[in-house]
């Protein structure tokens, strides 16, 4: 059955008709292959590719090197921190056979030599009445509470405790020196007594080699009335001297009895003299106006008024004329008034007699009545080095201060050096200068140790040329050797200052810089970059890295809640 049913299916399948084929469509030409160039959709797919891949690996390299630069930061920060927090344990005692090396001064060029020199050399000697640096271009910021004032101060002992060998210090005034008999004469500076007739101590110190960087002291020209109505601006003191002052005159504008005449005269602050201090100043008080006072004191917002006075026809007179005019410009612009070719004649308790020369020559007395007047300019000999020169006859005709050669080396002396403000030199009486100065001093010092270590070497193995037959001709050699260093030692190189430039705060987060460029000339610049370079140049030239992180957060602090508004 089942064969018979698969022939009957065989047999219908071979009959069924086939279905009608599809017909076939005509024959059309062929279109050629389109080329593919490098500007198709694949040749841009493999082009971008490689540039995201380039773009990545930029990428990559930049992460790389920002991780390892703030890995190597932190770990010299915290290095610096260390050696701060712990000093030489086993520090060099002084010893009575080396010679002894007195440092008068505690600025910048007494303290660069103290840092550079090796006092293992010496038997070292600081003496100031100010135990303690003080980063003199951030002085200004402390008037506003822009910067604290502890936090550029570096404490001597702090630098002193970290050199090979011990050194003294005493906080006492230089008050006398003698040359002839190498002696220098200091009274203490810290008087605990509370009985005004009781003797001062007095000590004498007996020195080999003596450095006078005392500086120098506030000038008022002879004006009348400027010593006792004016507030200076080179020490910690008279700074929060003018903080007190500048809030003094604003709650005394407050009172709502006050004539309207005494109130603008109280909020009207004076500042003479148009150099780096006399600007920055002016510019961070009316900084510390527009930011925090006029927010916290609205009433005195209408009266408020800074004024820079200047000799000169220009302020800023060591920057290029272009920074002169900007700085003028947006100093103008941030409602500092500016009188340039006006001098002060006399001040008295509450107004200012000035002498302004107009454009045409002619000359009129102005009248300025101040609640603050701050004198940041001129400076003065202080009486311990203006008694120095009178002793040394080769200092007779010198009336800014200490006559030194190229070496120096007071004129008229031997073994008596000078550095710093209390110099009459070629160059401006500025920080830059002391420093060089005292780090050039630091090395000399070096050279001449290293001089007198050699020469008692070569005389030592000169008396060994008799009783040392058999080696006579090694010790000849090494003295020869010895020689040649020592007439490398003490051929000494004249002090040469290289001027890297001048910066300046001008207000509203901007600055000036007139800085050297590549020994080509002075690139001058200012603006709001320039402002960060001028705060990275400042925080980069404190002594310590302590100071550098207060520094640092100090303008963060007031960054983030404002400068402090209350007295003290």
């Amino acid at each position: 059955m089942a064969r018979q049913a698969l022939a009957r299916f065989n047999s219908t399948k071979a009959t069924a008709p086939k279905p009608p084929m599809a017909p076939i469509p005509p024959k059309t030409p062929q279109q050629p292959e389109q080329p593919k160039f490098k500007g198709s959709e694949e040749g841009s797919k493999k082009e971008g590719d490689w540039s995201s891949s380039r773009t990545l690996r930029y990428l990559k390299v930049a992460w790389r090197v920002t991780y390892l630069s703030a890995l190597a930061g932190v770990a010299y920060t915290s290095y610096s921190i260390y050696q701060t927090r712990h000093p030489v344990e086993n520090q060099l005692p002084q010893d009575p056979s080396k010679k002894t090396l007195v440092i008068l001064g505690s600025g910048w060029g007494s303290v660069s030599l103290l840092k550079k020199i090796d006092t293992s050399n010496y038997n070292v000697i600081v003496v100031s009445p100010r135990n303690f640096f003080l980063f003199t271009p951030l002085l200004p910021s402390c008037t506003t509470g822009t910067i604290e004032h502890r936090s550029i101060m570096e404490p001597i002992r702090g630098i002193i405790r970290s050199k090979k060998a011990n050194a003294t210090y005493y906080e006492a005034h230089a008050t006398n020196i003698d040359y002839e008999n190498r002696v220098v004469t200091i009274r203490e500076a810290t008087d605990l007594s509370d009985d005004e007739s009781a003797p001062v101590d007095e000590k004498q110190i007996k020195f080999d080699y003596l450095v006078v960087g005392v500086g120098a002291q506030n000038s008022t020209f002879g004006i009348p009335g400027v010593q006792e109505n004016a507030c200076f601006l080179k020490e910690i003191p008279d700074a929060q001297k003018i903080r007190r002052k500048v809030m003094d005159c604003i709650e005394a504008a407050s009172f709502k009895n006050l004539e309207d005449e005494d109130r603008k005269r109280l909020l009207h602050t004076v500042v003479v003299g148009g150099g780096p201090t006399g600007v920055e100043f002016a510019a961070e008080l009316q900084d510390f106006f527009e930011d925090d006072l006029k927010k916290w004191i609205p009433d005195i917002a209408k009266d408020f008024k800074v004024t820079l006075v200047e000799a000169l026809p220009n302020v800023l007179p060591s920057f290029s004329k272009q920074l002169i005019d900007y700085t003028e410009r947006t100093m103008k612009a941030e409602k500092i008034s500016i009188l340039t070719k006006t001098m002060v004649k006399k001040v008295t308790k509450d107004t200012i007699f000035a002498e302004a020369t107009k454009a045409d020559g002619t000359k009129e007395i102005v009248e300025m009545p101040y609640g603050l007047l701050v004198w940041a300019t001129g400076n003065a000999v202080r009486p311990v080095t203006r008694d120095l020169m009178s002793k040394i006859p080769a200092q007779q005709n010198s009336r800014r201060g200490l006559l030194v050669n190229e070496y120096l080396v007071v004129e008229g002396t031997e073994g008596v050096w000078a550095v710093g403000d209390c110099t009459a030199t070629k160059y401006a009486p500025t920080a830059q200068v002391a420093s060089q100065q005292g780090y050039y001093l630091g090395g000399l010092f070096n050279q001449l140790a290293k001089a007198d270590e050699l020469e008692m070497e070569v005389k030592a193995l000169k008396a060994t040329l008799d009783t040392e037959p058999d080696n006579r001709q090694a010790v000849a050699t090494d003295i020869e050797s010895k020689a040649r260093r020592l007439r490398r030692a003490k051929s000494l190189l004249p002090f040469e200052y290289s001027h890297q430039g001048s910066l300046a705060y001008i207000g509203s987060e901007r600055a000036v810089a007139d800085v050297a460029f590549w020994g080509e000339g002075n690139f001058a610049t200012g603006g709001s970059l320039t402002f960060l370079f001028w705060r990275s140049a400042y925080v980069s030239m404190c002594f310590s890295m302590r100071n550098k992180l207060l520094v640092v957060m100090d303008w963060l602090k007031v960054k983030m809640f404002g400068r402090d508004v209350s007295r003290e």
